[in-house]
């Protein structure tokens, strides 16, 4: 048995306080040493029906896709079909690679350089558009580049969609069929495909966002989108299948498949802490291995922690909660491995010397961590985020409440604080130089009319079937994207509101009867037309 005493039953109490009778939920699996220890549903599979999500019951998994995919590229490999270090242009030789060498490899651990096309504003309205293979590659083979292969880390969706077109462009078949036949059929997933929205598919969950007054159900997405990078569905009963399946040799040689647990290095000799379709990291003297997901309706999340044969899934019916499931399925696998998670206590830190870390990190050329001390606390904001508190832990160090991540400020000889370096649960640490910027002036806030705030309030579409809501509640306007938590808005000019909580704003034109024109949100360096729908 685990060695925390009681396992189950304080797992299944901490699970039943997460995800309530009435509300959307998640199936949850934990094995170890090849059995299976806990196993539950929690919440609704389908809110307008009242019925209970069962742990055999199917959900989208999001990019935990992403190692199917990279399994199958590896399957590939041992049949002498491809190599890791072949070109792209070998398989695709009509790509615009711009006489850049991008390896299948490159592909594999997101260090192509080539963007994601989920992160393209052209995308945003195409979600309900049933996309070809070609289609949906022409969405951003044009786009520059954003930094020479090998040289950085950027999680890319696009880079698995290519996996997938030299998936059937080697094997002769549709990626769907490659993973149903020498994956799902060979280990006995009977509860996995690529998902259809169109199929019935026995024991599919709804999926579900948050909106402004409850529940709603999950805008439409064309599941031809995701594709290689997203669109598998299961269940955890055959994602602790698939685990299982890994310690032995059924589908790969253990030694190539070992590959796929190696963070991969950077020219610069910096592992990524990213493999092939998994992160990979350390915990308490132990390795973990896992993946998450999220796609319109679900977040997934999958742990393994190889020293101990010991395996998480959690998947939820909610796109966005707290806390997130792969972050649940991490402290899941630390209850199981005697090592349980705990939230940060802070130190007593004289004022002086947090003011000290105030100041503005650079990044990268387009992103920027600003610091600053207020009411005697440090908080932190990324260009384009929301702000965050940091809470004191040790000399120079502070942690952030809900993760695991580290922000370690770096001093020269002399004492005198030169940069940070962000110290990740899983992935590349981030590191930012202290610039001589001042910080954002902070915005200030314009009173306005009662009459001028009417005219801003209602639903803004971002993309089909994803708006925005602002509304006015006592005097106070809000914004909240589906799934998220509120924003507070202020007025900064009598067609300008802004957040103070995150870095975005919205600018508005009014037509002569005082409705809104037109409407903009601009997130960090993103400008991003809205439509008012309602």
């Amino acid at each position: 048995m685990p060695p925390i005493k009681d396992f189950a039953s304080k797992l299944d109490e901490m699970l039943a306080s997460l995800y309530p009778a009435d509300k959307p939920g998640a199936a949850v699996i934990v094995a170890w040493g090849g059995k299976v220890l806990f196993r539950k549903g929690y919440g609704m599979a389908n809110l307008e029906l009242g019925v209970s999500i069962e742990p055999e019951m199917v959900f989208r998994l999001g990019s935990i896709t992403k190692q199917f995919t990279a399994v199958s590229i590896l399957m590939l490999q041992q049949q002498g079909k491809l190599d890791l270090q072949d070109d792209l242009t070998r398989f695709l030789p009509d790509y615009p690679t711009g006489g850049r060498r991008i390896s299948v490899e490159h592909l594999l651990t997101h260090t192509s350089g080539i963007k994601s096309y989920t992160d393209m504003a052209e995308w945003l309205p195409l979600w309900r558009k049933d996309m070809s293979l070609d289609e949906l590659i022409a969405l951003f083979k044009d786009q520059p580049f954003d930094f020479e292969p090998g040289e950085q880390f950027c999680y890319s969706n696009s880079g698995y969609i290519l996996l997938g077109a030299i998936i059937e462009k080697v094997s002769g078949m549709s990626y769907a069929d490659f993973v149903q036949k020498h994956i799902f059929d060979a280990l006995g997933m009977a509860h996995s495909s690529y998902d259809q929205t169109e199929r019935i598919l026995p024991g599919r969950v709804a999926g579900y966002t948050r909106g402004v007054d409850g529940y709603l159900n999950a805008p439409y997405l064309s599941m031809s989108q995701p594709y290689a990078a997203g669109a598998l569905v299961s269940n955890v009963d055959d994602m602790a299948r698939w685990d299982a399946a890994l310690y032995t040799e059924e589908l790969l040689q253990t030694d190539l498949l070992a590959k796929a647990w190696i963070p991969f290095q950077l020219h610069n000799g910096d592992p990524t802490g990213y493999g092939y379709g998994w992160a990979t990291g350390e915990y308490e003297g132990l390795t973990f291995i896992e993946h998450g997901g999220g796609i319109n309706g679900f977040a997934t999340g999958g742990v393994r922690v190889p020293a101990e044969k010991v395996y998480v899934a959690v998947l939820a019916n909610l796109d966005v909660s707290d806390p997130s499931p792969d972050m649940l399925a991490f402290k899941i696998a630390a209850m199981a491995v005697g090592h349980p998670v705990r939230e940060p206590v802070a130190i007593q830190v004289p004022a002086e010397v947090l003011a000290g870390y105030a100041g503005v990190y650079r990044i990268n050329a387009g992103e920027d961590r600003s610091v600053t001390f207020q009411d005697g606390r440090l908080f932190s904001q990324r260009t384009g985020g929301r702000k965050i508190e940091f809470i004191p832990v040790g000399p120079d160090e502070f942690m952030v409440k809900d993760l695991l991540d580290r922000f370690l400020f770096v001093r020269d000889p002399q004492g005198k604080v030169t940069g940070m370096t962000v110290l990740r649960r899983m992935g590349l640490p981030e590191r930012a130089t202290l610039t001589d910027k001042p910080l954002p002036a902070q915005r200030q806030a314009i009173a306005l009319e009662p009459a001028l705030l009417e005219r801003f309030p209602g639903s803004y579409e971002l993309a089909p079937g994803f708006a925005l809501a602002i509304t006015l509640e006592d005097g106070q306007l809000y914004a909240q994207a589906p799934g998220q938590e509120k924003l507070k808005l202020f007025p900064e000019t009598p067609g300008r509101l802004f957040a103070n909580e995150a870095d975005l704003h919205f600018d508005f034109q009014f037509d002569p009867q005082g409705k809104v024109a037109e409407s903009i949100l601009t997130q960090g360096p993103r400008v991003m037309p809205l439509k008012k729908v309602g």
